[in-house]
């Protein structure tokens, strides 16, 4: 195995064996975040040189909840467990050479612009093989996107220290009740692994119902609601 595959081996072991990790899941609708970036898309790709994805709404509102749950943004640190009043989200990028894990720091205080100007830069080096170790390490909590590549439902890993991760999947057009009345609706299923040492069943629910919402009226994210 080379160093990069070595080194993932043991910390995907280690988080499989040295964590309670569970997985909770639910399903968003994202009728209202499409409508909005197909509203905007121009003038923000104008304004700005780039793209709104669903990546930087996504950590935009993960990074919400985070601050309003601190549990879900701790971690354990021998018998203690440490919370942090900052965000950084780390974005699972896949290489070449394997799965890479670097944080953008402080999401709570960048705009989605810079969110996703962040993320690129972390991709080209990561797909350059240039990311420093000081941009690989740290991050508070981790989102992976499986659907790029058509999952439509998976139980992602955590990402040691960290005590919990966000799994993407593909957005589907399927039959859902709206108001008593079947209407097809861009859905996506979303999973939380989470380590049960630190995140209560509950907690974790909660977080993921919490993030539904803001998805599914991204206006109370913007007005930060």
């Amino acid at each position: 195995m080379s160093r990069m595959r070595r080194t993932i081996a043991r910390r995907l072991v280690s988080a499989k064996n040295q964590t309670a990790m569970l997985t909770t899941f639910n399903e968003v609708d994202l009728t209202e975040v499409n409508a909005l970036r197909e509203k905007y898309q121009e003038s923000f790709v104008k304004k700005y040189g780039i793209k709104l994805g669903y990546m930087s709404i996504f950590a935009k509102a993960c990074a919400k909840v985070l601050l309003e749950m601190p549990d879900v943004n701790a971690m354990i640190d021998g018998d203690d467990v440490v919370y942090h009043d900052y965000v950084d989200i780390s974005i699972a990028i896949s290489t070449p050479n394997g799965l890479v894990v670097p944080p953008v720091q402080n999401v709570e205080s960048l705009n989605f612009a810079q969110v996703e100007f962040k993320i690129k830069e972390l991709a080209d080096k990561a797909r350059n093989g240039t990311l420093s170790l000081e941009e690989m390490s740290g991050g508070t909590f981790t989102i992976t996107n499986g659907g790029i590549f058509g999952s439509l439902l998976s139980t992602p890993i955590l990402n040691e220290p960290q005590s919990a991760i966000l799994g993407m999947h593909a957005i589907q057009q399927r039959p859902v009740a709206v108001n008593g009345l079947v209407q097809i609706r861009p859905m996506m299923y979303l999973a939380l692994s989470y380590d049960h040492r630190v995140i209560d069943g509950s907690t974790s629910v909660t977080f993921l119902v919490k993030v539904k919402k803001l998805l599914e009226d991204p206006v109370t994210l913007l007005l930060d609601l």
